[in-house]
């Protein structure tokens, strides 16, 4: 029978492994916008596999709603998909205000951006009954003025990026920018990652010839409107 002091320091170092693995995780980040086609795709047929393997056990995944938007002299938004682009920004911004784990808020983002995909974003309400969420925590958010505050925070923190972004989706991981080469950040997460559990997902032939590879032209983007020909 173990002792006492056996069991209490198997509990410890079960401890510190956990301290270890949550400290040694991946920040992900993505800057987009809600309607734009290419950021759409972006978390639907890439950014979705984080969750498909176990590549969210080393990611703390962060969605940031604001992209190209700006702000006008008189404080008003404009869009750069309209003004379903600016509404659909603030209820992104209010799920994951309102369901801070990120598995629940993404499935929420997932399914409007989809829809998004298939020309069919004016039907995002389907998105609380195919997802079980209640809508209510949205609606409140939205009427009630947080929604405006947590963009305009979300809007502060895309202006202060260094470098700039210059077209979305602006992917960044632990603080580096991806840029062109964004469709590939599962080869950055893994080679970012430095606890001693090594992801399945990292360890695949395919990861190991994709993480050879360099990005040679740009992938589809939305550029902010200032700079679009």
């Amino acid at each position: 029978m173990a002792s006492q002091g056996q069991v209490y320091f198997f509990i410890l170092a079960c401890s510190l492994c956990l301290v270890s693995s949550q400290n040694h995780r991946v920040n992900l980040s993505v800057y987009y916008e809600s309607l734009c086609p290419y950021c759409a795709d972006f978390i639907v047929n890439h950014l979705v596999k984080i969750f498909q393997t176990d590549l969210i056990n080393i990611v703390n995944l962060r969605l940031v709603p604001w992209g190209n938007t700006q702000i006008q002299s008189n404080n008003t938004w404009t869009c750069q998909h309209g003004v379903d682009e600016c509404e659909l920004d603030v209820r992104e911004a209010c799920a994951i205000n309102a369901w801070p784990r990120v598995e629940t808020h993404f499935k929420f983002i997932y399914c409007v951006e989809r829809l998004h995909l298939m020309n069919r974003h004016d039907e995002w309400r389907s998105c609380f009954g195919a997802t079980g969420l209640d809508p209510k925590p949205i609606r409140d958010c939205y009427y009630n003025g947080l929604g405006y505050q947590l963009e305009q925070a979300y809007a502060e923190e895309t202006a202060n990026l260094n470098p700039r972004h210059r077209f979305v989706p602006w992917v960044v991981v632990n603080n580096f920018p991806l840029q062109e080469d964004f469709q590939n950040f599962i080869g950055y997460i893994c080679r970012a990652y430095r606890g001693y559990k090594i992801p399945n997902a990292c360890k695949s032939i395919s990861f190991e010839i994709n993480l050879s590879e360099t990005a040679t032209s740009t992938p589809p983007v939305c550029t902010p409107l200032e700079i679009r020909t």
